[in-house]
Parts: C-alpha cells; structure tokens; sequence
C-alpha cells in the first residue's frame, strides 16, 4: 500500500501581507462606511415608500397612465317636425407625443402632404420639447385613414364630435354654430348651450411605450349627453322663404333681404331667413355682412306698416268710424312750418281710404287728435323701444323716444313711420295686435305644446281688429299700395312700406329699404309674415313691388305646407294683363 501523504501546510507568519499588522481604525471605518450605505439605502426607500409615495405616484402616472376624456354627444335641434337641424357626429382626430415619432424622413415628408403641410411646419409641430401635439382636428375619414397606412409610430387617433347641419345656408342664423371645441357661437347653438352640452365623462387607463391601452384603473365616470331642442322652425317654411328672399335679392340687385314667418295664433315663429348667409359647417373666408342676422339686429323706420296702428287706435278710442270723411287738404298739411304730403293729392278721404290709399295727411291729422302720452302707449304696448322677449342673441329694441320730448311735427311723423325705429321680428309681432284679435301675443323660437293656451296684452277690442284686418284686406287688393301682395284661393291683408335709408344725420336720395308685412287667411289669420328688401337699385323700390310679390310666395306656399284650406274662390290670375294701377306711398 501506498502511503498517504500530508499535505503542504501554509505558514502565515512566512507572507509579508498576511504578517503585516492592520490598523483596527481602519476595520471599523470600513464596517461604518457598509453600515451607513445600508441606513441611506432604508432611508430613501421609506422615503419613496412612505414619504413621497404621492409625488413617485404621479410621476409614474404621468408616463403611463392617461386620462382620456369620454366626450358627450352635443344634444340635436330640430324643427317642430323632428326635422334635424343640426347634430353630432363622431369623425377621428389625429394627435402626436413628438419625441415618440418615427424619425424615418420619408414617412415625415409623406405625413406633411397629407397634412397639407410643409416640412419645415411639420418639423416645427413636431418639437421634442412639446409633450403633446394636434395634427389635425376633426378631419375626414380619407385623410385619417392615410395618416394611419403610413404606420408612423408616435401618432395615434381618437374620436371626436363634430357639428353638421343638413339645411346648409336656409337655416344657418336661426341655428348658429360651434367652435371646434363644440361650444356655441351664434343663434341658438349660443343661445342654448348650457342645454345643449352635455357634460364630459372620463376614463383612466395604462398605456405602454407604445401609446397602446393595456389596463382600465379607477373609476370610469360616464358622459352625460346634451339634451334635445325642438323648435318652432318649420324646416319646410324655412327653406321655401330663404329661397324667395334670395331670389328678390338677386332680382333686384338688392344688398340684402330679410324674412319672418310668425304662426298667428302661437306666436311661434316659423321661418327667419336672411340672405347674405353661409353654411354652418364651411365658415372658412365668412364676412360680417354673412354672419348678420337681420331680422333681429337691422333696425328701420318702419314708415307706413305704422298707419294701421294709428287708426286703430282713433277706432278704438271712438273718434272715428271708418266711414269718418278727413279732410287731407289736396295732399298736404302744414304743421309747425313742415308740410308731409301724399303722392296723389285727393280733397278728401275716409278712415278706411287713409289704410287703403296709405295717406300720410290723414294719418297725421288723426295723430294729432290724440295725446301724445296715448301714441306712445300704443307703440310700448306692441313692442316698440324694447327688446324682444326671446331666447335668441342679438335682438335689439330699436329707438322710441319718451313722448315728453315730442313736438307736432315728430308725432306726426311718427304716425306714419318716421322718428322712430324697428326690426323686422319686431314689427311681425306688433301685427300680431291685428291678427289675434286685438292681443299682441309673445313670440317664441321653441315649439309650444299643442294644449298650452297663449296669451297677450291687450291693445284693441276683438271688433277693432276684425275692422282693421278689413282694411289691411283692401291695400293688399285692387286699388290698394300693393295688389302684388295677392294670394290665389287665400284672402290677405298687410301693408307695405316704402322708407330712405339714413345716413349720417339725413336721408340717402337713391338708397331704400322695402318691406311689407300682412296675414293670411285675413278672417282667421294662421299665420303672419314679413318681408324686408334692403336697398333694391333695378329700378323698383316701393314696397309693395318690391316686397309685396315675396310675401305673396311665401304666403302661397307656407299655407299650403300647414294644410290651411282655401278661403277663396280661385280664379285665374289676371292682374299683370289688367295693369292694376299701385298707387304707393314715396316715404
């Protein structure tokens, strides 16, 4: 056997190093400087754990949790049919984190065509400095669907609300517009927009370095559509009485037009078209004269649509029937050194003749048979110097001076429209007084329900009225101021008005404003409507030319739409063969 060998011990004390002497300082400072790394290592976690747990928190949640809002649908407006006037609808949205996008240059440059950009506008949108970026808002689904074949990473899409309006430019001043945060901005889309709304809801989620949703956290908190308005509006009379305007516009060489289409018995109003207008949803390169919503904002002297309320007021207070002879001095009168004047000088006139025949003398003379606190009375009492009571922007008062300061002459004037001012949605509701039995009734842009009982302030007797309404019957007729207001198979009355603009503090000589305003059918009206023309220079300008054949239209058609039966015989229309001679007023 072999024997076992030992083995080869170490002699510790034969190694310099190991023999050498260490400085026991130098153990402990060693085992200290260990010790005291440990205690900084507890000490920053129970400060990331404990202390600070809540800044940590959120800087975590700030590079991967996101808080996407859940938008809430913009509530619709309809017409009183259920016609939709405007709506939401979802379209995508594009959006960046720059430092996250794909530095390829091709794939950029593609991105900036598609965008409509150039590249050194995209370089600039896409700063690494910027955390978050919109590249394009409610864009259409072709655009949205190449941005996303580029598969550039860094760039992501949601869905967003944006408004549409199906009756474009007819409908545009009644219901306004949004911005592209979805808030109102004109008509009833301001007017109504804490209804409208809604109210956002919110969703947390994790999202990986990717932009991609990988978890829900906390609460989802659901949105809160905006409600529905139903209106007044008949989309159907709406778009027939824009259209009509703006053919008289056009036909006239006019500047503007304006129509209102007021239900006689509700208040309701069933059309307010303007021309200039502009599409809700196109609004790039829009002007202001675009943007004016003239029915409510333009105020005129209303000039003689004011005569049917003086004489229904001498009725009224029983110093005149309408057979009453005035004395209108061959066409003029003199009054403090002024001396209004007709444009066909007769002897005399009847009450009924001073409407039919649109005298300014015999107004005047009437006018000035009354107190001038009663002629202001009546103005306030149809609406005149205040502003509308409607939930609508814009509407103004327009001017009626206290009856203190009124000398002869001023109230005279005013007898027949002149030293004060209008609207046109004003004076359609002052004709309500005609219309609805003596009451001037409140107006409304929203639908009324079908049971709800409307009432007014009382001016004139039931009789008053009917008797007024007869005469308004006769200057919309034959031998009338405008026989071109005429309607087949439906009796109407109105009265047309024909005014200089003003100026500075005078009269233009050659520019004009021509309305006229009247109801239909004339023994029970259904509905009132009024007609502005601003400044027509092809040759006509009285009212009843001018304004007069677009009320007839818009008459014709409205009716028909709200299947009001026939009143009158039809007969064949012959009035252009048997040249009806229109005898109108020149102020």
């Amino acid at each position: 056997m072999v024997a076992n060998q030992g083995t080869r011990s170490v002699s510790y004390s034969s190694s310099p190093l190991l023999a050498s002497k260490t400085p026991v300082w130098r153990s402990r400072f060693l085992v200290a400087l260990v010790g005291l790394s440990f205690a900084g290592l507890l000490a920053r976690a129970l400060y990331v754990q404990v202390i600070g747990t809540d800044f940590y928190q959120k800087q975590g949640e700030a590079r991967y949790v996101h808080q996407l809002e859940l938008p809430a649908s913009r509530g619709r407006i309809n017409d009183r049919s259920g016609q939709v006037l405007a709506a939401s609808v979802a379209v995508p949205s594009v959006w960046a984190i720059p430092k996250e996008v794909d530095a390829d240059p091709v794939k950029r440059r593609a991105l900036a065509k598609i965008l409509g950009w150039s590249n050194a506008e995209l370089e600039r949108k896409l700063d690494p400095a910027t955390r978050f970026v919109w590249l394009k808002r409610q864009a259409d689904d072709e655009l949205a669907a190449q941005i996303k074949a580029l598969g550039l990473k860094g760039v992501f899409q949601d869905r967003e609300y944006k408004r549409k309006y199906p009756e474009g430019e007819a409908a545009a001043h009644v219901v306004g517009f949004t911005n592209i945060e979805d808030k109102g901005q004109e008509g009833i889309e301001l007017a109504r927009q804490k209804e409208l709304q809604g109210r956002d809801g919110s969703r947390s989620v994790v999202r990986d370095r990717l932009g991609r949703v990988v978890e829900d956290i906390g609460e989802r908190v659901p949105a809160a559509n905006g409600r529905d308005i139903d209106l007044s509006i008949d989309s159907k009379v709406q778009f027939f009485a824009y259209q009509r305007i703006r053919d008289a516009v056009a036909e006239h060489k006019a500047k503007a037009g304006s129509v209102v289409v007021l239900d006689a018995q509700t208040g309701e109003i069933l059309a307010l078209a303007n021309f200039p207008s502009y599409k809700p949803d196109e609004r790039k390169n829009l002007s202001g004269a675009q943007l004016r919503n003239r029915a409510l904002t333009d105020i005129f002297e209303p000039g003689s649509t004011m005569k049917p309320m003086i004489v229904g007021l001498a009725l009224e207070t029983g110093r005149v029937t309408p057979d009453s002879v005035i004395s209108t001095g061959r066409g003029s009168v003199s009054i403090a050194g002024w001396s209004p004047t007709d444009h066909t000088p007769r002897d005399t006139l009847t009450v009924t003749q001073i409407i039919q025949k649109s005298s300014n003398v015999g107004v005047a003379k009437l006018a000035l048979s009354m107190p001038p606190r009663e002629m202001h009375e009546l103005f306030t009492a149809i609406g005149l110097g205040q502003r509308p009571q409607i939930d609508f922007p814009g509407a103004i008062s327009g001017k009626l001076r206290p009856y203190k300061s009124w000398r002869p002459i001023e109230q005279a004037t005013m007898a027949y429209g002149y030293g004060l001012s209008a609207s046109l949605l004003q004076l359609a509701r002052a004709y309500t007084v005609f219309a609805h039995d003596g009451e001037v009734i409140p107006i409304t842009m929203t639908r009324r329900q079908p049971d709800e009982v409307v009432t007014g302030i009382r001016v004139f007797s039931p009789k008053t009225a009917e008797t007024m309404r007869g005469m308004l019957q006769m200057a919309a007729g034959p031998g009338g101021t405008a026989p071109q207001a005429m309607v087949s198979g439906y009796s109407v009355g109105g009265k047309s008005g024909t005014a200089h603009k003003q100026e500075g503090k005078g009269y233009a000589s050659k520019k004009y404003r021509s309305w006229f305003v009247g109801m239909a059918p004339i023994t029970k009206p259904r509905i009132i409507v009024a007609v502005m023309v601003d400044e027509p220079s092809n040759g006509a300008y009285f009212g009843g030319a001018v304004a007069g054949p677009v009320f007839s239209q818009v008459v014709a058609q409205s009716l028909r739409l709200l299947n009001v039966p026939t009143d009158l015989e039809v007969k064949p229309q012959i009035m252009a063969t048997q040249k009806v001679q229109a005898v109108e007023e020149s102020f």
